[in-house]
């Protein structure tokens, strides 16, 4: 197969770890910026396949021909160019640099768009790297006498600014604002209540299937070197609160969300087939993008007609996979979105994956809970793991999704070894996605109102809050709060899906 010297390969991989066994001081700490820089040089040491830190002179000559570099935001970092930081770091001259918008989604967004760029001939090679400290940054407010280092922050006037990749969202609508529905630990909750009503379940059955789905992960990421929890839980343990996993927001404990308090980096660098073979890549050391989908949902949860359903991963993942030129059961490895278990199911079923498949798992990384959830980076540290993956199943398909904010924004990639018969793609799929209709939103609603879902907030004295969603007689649906610790407590392991009540103007809900 003769191939276009323009096709987009991706040639190096890096991830790096900071998790001290016993952290006693200031030398067991880092600072985002270092984990970039470690992890960039990973990426490059992995184009010679040797160590990082060993002499990687194919490495350093790739990483002197990055035209485009982009760093991708953090949650605790905020400078103004940390690309241009990286590159200073590591001695080299990119013509762009970028940062990236806030999302899950982004990283496999950006290297669609340049796997794109280089294919036109706009850019040969291109890098991304990102990372996260919030475990570093956690341990030394708590420990003030350890004196670490500040980070370095650079000028707002810094030249030259960085272009931005990608596009900040207004991921709230004002009435969610209003009802102080605002993290994601309050809305995926949701999600995955209506998921146990859908099918039926009670509350013992549904946490017995979803955590039996996370322990799958948390298998995963006890073969994954560069985890943050390396020890499998079971289900049981994921499921049952305890003093060290205790009930965020109903049914979720603590080992069933996101685990943002890590400190961890990737990066990958991606190049032209031509630039590949100049340098000297090794034929079977290139990971190639076949094709790619991006769309989203309705940006406010508020209007989404189904609560548990993407319309947008559905027709995302059905047009990347005809891309490509194969079905969802020629995909070998799969790495789901996943910081809660109702992203990686909502995944699953929108892509047709069964969800206890013992050929297939839907993470090699382990997911955000236990691979850890390093910020916006997560999916940078999921690519990088699926390209050792088929590196090591030559001729294999690998399968990766991202979403940003709260199951909105959703990205699906496809990779192989093997080149793309055809040249690589880049689809989408909004035009589709608008054409299903949105739920009527009301501030408030008159007379009887039925719960189509909750969640029951718990902060570390217990239940503390009830976020509801409440649907009238027409269908249309509104929020209700019940911001009464007692009640919380008293409702606390209850099913209150289709209860009926009354709400105020405030959305004081009364359940009846």
């Amino acid at each position: 197969m003769t191939l276009d010297p323009r096709t987009p390969v991706l040639v190096g991989v890096g991830q790096v770890l900071n998790h001290p066994e016993n952290p006693s001081g200031a030398h067991d700490l880092v600072d985002p910026l270092d984990l970039m820089v470690q992890a960039l040089s990973a990426a490059a040491a992995d184009i010679d396949g040797v160590n990082p830190g060993d002499p990687c002179p194919l490495g350093t000559t790739m990483l002197s021909k990055i035209d485009r570099l982009a760093a991708v935001v953090s949650f605790t970092w905020r400078t103004t160019n940390p690309a241009l930081l990286v590159a200073e770091r590591l001695g080299i001259k990119p013509t762009e640099l970028m940062v990236t918008a806030t999302g899950g989604s982004i990283p496999q967004k950006f290297v669609a768009d340049a796997a794109t760029a280089i294919l036109r001939g706009d850019v040969d090679v291109v890098a991304l790297v990102g990372s996260e400290a919030m475990y570093s940054r956690s341990l030394s407010r708590r420990f003030p006498e350890w004196n670490s280092p500040e980070w370095e922050v650079q000028d707002p006037s810094t030249t030259p600014a960085p272009q931005l990749f990608g596009k900040e969202l207004e991921g709230l609508s004002s009435l969610e604002i209003e009802r102080g529905i605002m993290m994601p630990i309050h809305i995926y909750p949701l999600f995955e209540n209506a998921r146990r009503a859908r099918n039926g379940w009670t509350i013992a059955e549904h946490l017995e299937q979803t955590g039996a789905f996370w322990a799958s992960f948390s298998a995963q990421a006890a073969k994954n070197p560069h985890a943050w929890i390396q020890t499998a839980k079971t289900s049981s343990e994921i499921t049952t609160p305890t003093p060290q996993n205790r009930m965020i927001a109903e049914p979720y404990t603590k080992y069933m969300v996101a685990n943002l308090p890590v400190d961890m980096g990737a990066a990958v660098i991606m190049c032209s087939y031509a630039t590949a073979k100049e340098v000297g890549v090794r034929d079977d050391a290139m990971v190639f993008p076949h094709s790619h989908a991006q769309g989203d949902d309705p940006l406010h949860i508020s209007n989404r007609k189904q609560f548990d359903r993407s319309i947008a991963i559905e027709f995302a993942g059905q047009r990347a996979l005809e891309a490509a030129g194969v079905t969802i059961d020629d995909i070998d490895h799969v790495d789901l979105y996943s910081c809660f278990p109702i992203a990686a199911i909502m995944g699953a079923e929108a892509l047709g994956l069964p969800l206890n498949d013992p050929n297939r798992s839907l993470s090699v990384t382990g997911g955000l809970t236990f691979g850890g959830g390093p910020g916006n980076n997560y999916v940078t540290q999921s690519i990088a793991a699926m390209v050792q993956r088929l590196r090591e199943h030559p001729g294999d398909l690998g399968l990766v999704t991202g979403l940003s904010w709260f199951a909105t924004s959703h990205a699906v990639g496809i990779y192989s070894t093997t080149p793309p018969a055809t040249p690589f793609r880049a689809i989408d799929v909004q035009d589709e996605v608008d054409q299903f209709p949105s739920a009527e939103v009301a501030p408030t609603l008159d007379g009887v109102v039925s719960v189509e879902t909750y969640t029951i907030i718990h902060d570390r004295d217990g239940p503390s809050k009830i976020i509801a969603a409440l649907n009238d007689a027409s269908g249309t649906r509104s929020w209700g709060i019940i911001d009464d610790p007692t009640i919380a407590r008293a409702l606390s392991g209850m099913e209150l899906i289709g209860r009926q009540g009354t709400m105020n103007a405030d959305g004081v809900l009364t359940l009846h």
